[in-house]
């Protein structure tokens, strides 16, 4: 009887690949039976990993449809000659915890879904991933996760919710929260914010306008992380699961090839998509997580580069917040490549960068356009789809303002005609959001306040809140152009008007945000990208000199843990000690 071989004898792939450390030679046998135990065959064993990370929860619309989304890149990782392996991690529902307590575990899981995939990946000595996203800190929590690993990976969006009908009108659930706001000031009845509630979310998917979760699948194709065309699918419909299975296939071809995020992340690719965001309307939190992103792959980024690109690259799709369509409008068209190609031709990214295909981002479009998979500008006839020469404004919506209230500086995000706002008028201020909340809901809120709200940034929070529903009050009673509010938390996506956050430094470690007092006179001036209170520099030293430092909010637990690890927002609240390489040399 012939000797049978054993399996390291047969063995085809890559004998660099972390994953010999698992599967190869006699002394991992003990590995293997495990592997059999879930149904592994030799041929897996002879194939390289695939993690397959996937947050999964029924705890959000925005992922309860991801285990399907994950079982088609497994399918497809499988059919390419890889051995996939799914794992799961957190989310938290940003939309359900806002307006809470519990919102302070928002940011704070960023950092557990990337120190969780990091762990397996690390552990488990995988060989890539795809990195499966739905809800708002999923998205960059797996990018920064890809990036710490340096694993070849891809990114993997599961699509964004269709959206709802009320009276005739498309809704999503920014109406909702702003109804409540106007349910206050009496200019909406109970009765129709319940038919709104009932209507506004049909199903699964993120939250359908261009809030933080559609930016930062925006964002991912820009970067190059994801392959383009791949963000704008919604969440349900078939082409979906096309773009998940092709993600699979893709999984296997950068193992083989051996294209890790430092081959392709550059400082050209994030400013890509900078431009990308501030062309789009794209929420605050891209300024954040795309500062943390850099941060973790030693780019040098600084929140003033998003204010000098934001200058010279006009704001060309009417999108909500600020305007009335939503993601699925933006897919029938022919998704983000639109985008990039209008600034690509007007010379406003870098058409250069690499992506994860291999291709240059330029390459890419004309490899959409090649296959038809892309329309022609003259084919796309939508008004709210405008052109970097005539665009519907004229500079890109995000801005970063400073000075004495906001040194290290602060964002802003204008979706209307705010570009010209100059606003002066008397600080209300807060320690907290829920005070505030009750301020506005109460009816307090008059023409020309500035609402301040603190010691909700990263430690000071902890977990940099995001308050939309005290913004949306405040627009939902008609004061979205003549009350600003400013504070050292965060924003929704869905936030719109002059709503100034991160301010930093946060007051919790002394920034000058904690000095203000009841009626000061605070000066928002967009047009000069000031944010200022009429204090002397020496006044304000007097009185943060007066100021007691404030207790942490919890002295155990996790929430404790992420007040001593936070950092500013100014370089975007990161908590990873250091980069795992540098793509500056």
């Amino acid at each position: 009887m012939s000797e049978q071989p054993t399996h390291q004898d047969d063995r085809s792939k890559d004998p660099e690949l972390p994953s010999n450390d698992v599967t190869e030679g006699t002394e991992r046998a003990p590995h293997r039976a495990m592997f059999r135990a879930m149904d592994y065959d030799d041929d897996d064993l002879s194939s390289p990993m695939v993690g397959i990370a996937n947050p999964a929860a029924d705890i959000t619309p925005c992922n309860v449809h991801l285990d399907d989304v994950a079982e088609s890149a497994y399918d497809g990782a499988d059919e390419a000659g890889g051995m996939p392996i799914e794992f799961g991690t957190i989310t938290i529902s940003d939309a359900i915890s806002m307006g809470t307590e519990g919102m302070r575990a928002s940011l704070i899981s960023r950092e557990i879904i990337a120190d969780s995939v990091e762990l397996v990946a690390f552990g488990e000595r995988l060989d890539g991933l795809v990195t499966v996203a739905g809800c708002d800190k999923n998205l960059p929590g797996m990018l920064m996760a890809a990036i710490r690993t340096n694993l070849p990976s891809v990114f993997l969006y599961g699509g964004s919710i269709m959206p709802g009908e009320h009276e005739g009108r498309e809704i999503t659930v920014q109406n909702v929260f702003e109804g409540v706001g106007a349910v206050a000031q009496g200019e909406m009845s109970e009765d129709e914010l319940e038919e709104m509630e009932r209507n506004a979310c049909p199903g699964a998917g993120s939250c359908g306008g261009m809030f933080t979760a559609n930016t930062m699948a925006s964002i991912s194709e820009a970067l190059g992380f994801a392959p383009l065309g791949s963000a704008s699918p919604p969440a349900e419909g078939k082409k979906r699961y096309e773009v998940a299975r092709r993600s699979g296939e893709l999984a296997v071809e950068v193992i083989q090839e051996q294209r890790r995020p430092s081959d392709f992340l550059s400082r050209e690719s994030f400013e890509n998509a900078i431009a990308l965001q501030v062309a789009v309307g794209g929420s605050t939190n891209g300024v954040l997580h795309l500062l943390a992103l850099g941060a973790e792959a030693g780019i040098d980024l600084s929140i003033e580069r998003f204010d000098e690109i934001s200058r010279q690259t006009p704001k060309i799709a009417d999108l909500q917040p600020g305007g009335v369509h939503v993601m699925n409008d933006l897919h029938e068209v022919g998704g983000v490549p639109v985008v990039l190609r209008r600034l690509l031709d007007a010379d406003l990214i870098h058409g250069d960068a690499l992506t994860v295909t291999g291709r240059t981002i330029a390459e890419e479009i004309a490899h959409l356009e090649s296959e038809g998979r892309l329309p022609t500008d003259e084919e796309i006839d939508e008004e709210w789809l405008y052109t970097v020469d005539e665009p519907k404004q004229a500079e890109g919506a995000i801005k970063i303002l400073s000075g004495n209230l906001a040194p290290d500086g602060s964002v802003l995000k204008v979706t209307g005609e705010d570009e010209t706002f100059h606003h002066e008028g008397p600080a209300r201020v807060f320690e907290s959001e829920e005070a505030a909340m009750a301020y506005v809901q109460e009816g307090h809120i008059e023409s020309g306040d500035v609402i301040v709200i603190r010691n909700e940034g990263p430690c000071g929070g902890p977990g940099m809140r995001e308050m939309l529903g005290v913004t949306a009050a405040v627009v939902g009673q008609g004061h979205e152009d003549d009350v600003a509010l400013l504070t050292d938390g965060r924003f929704s996506g869905a936030t719109r008007g002059p709503m100034i956050g991160h301010v930093a430094p946060e007051a919790y470690v002394g920034g000058p945000i904690a000095a203000v007092e009841d009626d000061d006179t605070v000066t928002v001036d967009i047009p000069n990208r000031k944010l200022s209170v009429d204090l002397t520099d020496a006044e304000l030293e007097e009185r943060l000199a007066d100021c007691d430092a404030p207790d942490p909010a919890y002295e155990h637990g996790v929430l404790a843990k992420y007040v001593r690890d936070f950092g500013s927002a100014a370089n975007g609240a990161v908590t990873n000690p250091g980069v795992m390489w540098d793509t500056n040399d």
